[in-house]
């Protein structure tokens, strides 16, 4: 099973976190192996089996996940106890989450891709943690700045104290983009545009998701060196990793997760 570990996030001592590969599962044909979506087509016994394994691998149970229910929004959802296994063990009761923050142990926040960009966010200080998609929608609504900005308002989280990355996502040669979405990037990144455009001169544009939300989160306050950023694509990537783009939308998902430790501090 291949399991991405960011070191950044590990040196912290406070929080187990992965973004899973496509090996390691039971699931046949165009969804091998270890797809973690329900929602696609896939045998649901497969995908149950997968995350058992994952479960396993990541040292928990499946009953602690709890998933989003990603819609391309900037929502972000508080969770408690009361979530515990929702989308897993037991049947989501919301709806157009695309971010999850916690300061529950235990509690595997958990969000899916296939192109999209994964955020995590750690913060030592008050032992709290997010986790957000952000496709070209979530990043142009700076889903990164929304989070930081919902764990200050929960937990007293000062943005300079945030350990941050951006995961596994399509590369900017990949990521081929229209006039209309190049305009928006324009419009919200004014100033900017060169760092994460660029123009081919026939009504397409390739878009560099990372540099845009590295952007997005140091005007945030994130410390640079404190922020880590992927260099793996998906889309270059199809055999290890799920892409929607390189698979022409015949695929499963790869899934981003992360939980505060219940027996860990800080190391210095």
């Amino acid at each position: 099973m291949l399991l991405l570990r960011f070191p950044l996030l590990e040196q912290t001592g406070l929080v187990e976190h992965c973004f899973t590969g496509r090996t390691g599962g039971v699931s046949k044909g165009v969804f091998s192996s270890l797809n973690l979506s329900f929602s696609r087509g896939d045998e649901r016994e497969a995908v149950t089996e997968n995350f058992r394994r994952l479960a396993k691998a990541l040292r928990t149970d499946m009953s602690k996940f709890v998933f989003t229910d990603q819609t391309h929004t900037t929502h972000v959802r508080v969770v408690t106890e009361a979530d515990t296994g929702k989308g897993l063990t037991k049947e989501l009761d919301y709806h157009d989450v695309d971010g999850l923050i916690t300061d529950v142990p235990g509690l595997v926040l958990s969000t899916f891709y296939a192109d999209c960009v994964p955020l995590y966010f750690v913060d030592p200080v008050h032992r709290a943690i997010g986790l957000s998609h952000s496709g070209w929608k979530g990043t142009v609504g700076r889903m990164g700045a929304v989070t930081v900005e919902a764990m200050q308002r929960e937990y007293g989280t000062a943005p300079e104290d945030l350990y941050c990355a951006i995961g596994p996502s399509i590369c900017m040669d990949c990521y081929e983009v229209s006039e209309d979405v190049a305009d928006a990037f324009r419009q919200e990144f004014a100033g900017k545009e060169k760092d994460i455009l660029f123009d081919k001169g026939n009504g397409k544009y390739q878009l560099d998701l990372w540099k845009a939300n590295e952007i997005v989160l140091t005007e945030a306050g994130v410390r640079p060196g404190r922020l880590a950023v992927t260099d793996i694509c998906t889309c270059c990537n199809p055999d290890l990793l799920f892409s929607h783009r390189a698979s022409g939308g015949r695929r499963g998902n790869v899934g981003a997760f992360l939980y505060l430790r219940e027996d860990r501090k800080l190391r210095n």
